[in-house]
């Protein structure tokens, strides 16, 4: 099987936009796509990517704030306690920030890189990237929250880096 280059998908590619399909099996390749998106996080100093930022249509993700590295396949949120804002920025939507509403607490389900089921507690920074990324896995971006007027100025900032 050929590897072929993963390449971190900008504001305007439709993978981005679509709902990532969840994944049955965890299988050899899906734990190698993981290893290929963590070191893809490093290099673009991310501490998050979700598999359709890398144009893979399945329910990946991984992240790492300094604390050590996650690999999750079919994370989801099963509960939300509190509320925080943080300015966040994105690997798919280069140059831009938007403060984003999130929950300060969150409780995820997932399987881990091996496909054993795990459940933890997240919160403050850690809590919003997860949120974040399986934003990814649902086709929505920061962009989304971002008030009407501010989004039109960052389509236009956007585009121009697109055409750079």
């Amino acid at each position: 099987m050929q590897e072929t280059e993963l390449k971190i998908r900008t504001v305007g590619d439709p993978v981005l936009r679509r709902k990532a399909k969840k994944v049955g099996r965890v299988t050899p390749a899906h734990r190698q796509i993981l290893s290929r998106m963590a070191r893809l996080m490093y290099e673009a100093s991310g501490i998050g990517l979700a598999a359709p930022q890398v144009g893979i249509d399945e329910q990946m993700i991984v992240v790492d704030i300094g604390k050590g590295l996650y690999k999750l396949v079919n994370p989801r949120i099963v509960r939300r306690e509190g509320r925080q804002a943080i300015d966040e920025g994105c690997l798919s939507c280069p140059g831009v920030s938007v403060r984003v509403p999130r929950a300060r607490k969150i409780v995820v389900e997932s399987l881990d890189d091996e496909g054993k089921e795990i459940t933890f507690e997240a919160q403050d920074l850690l809590a919003c990237v997860l949120q974040h990324e399986i934003d990814h896995l649902l086709g929505k971006l920061i962009v989304d929250y971002a008030p009407l007027w501010k989004r039109l100025t960052m389509k236009k900032k956007l585009r121009e880096k697109r055409n750079l």
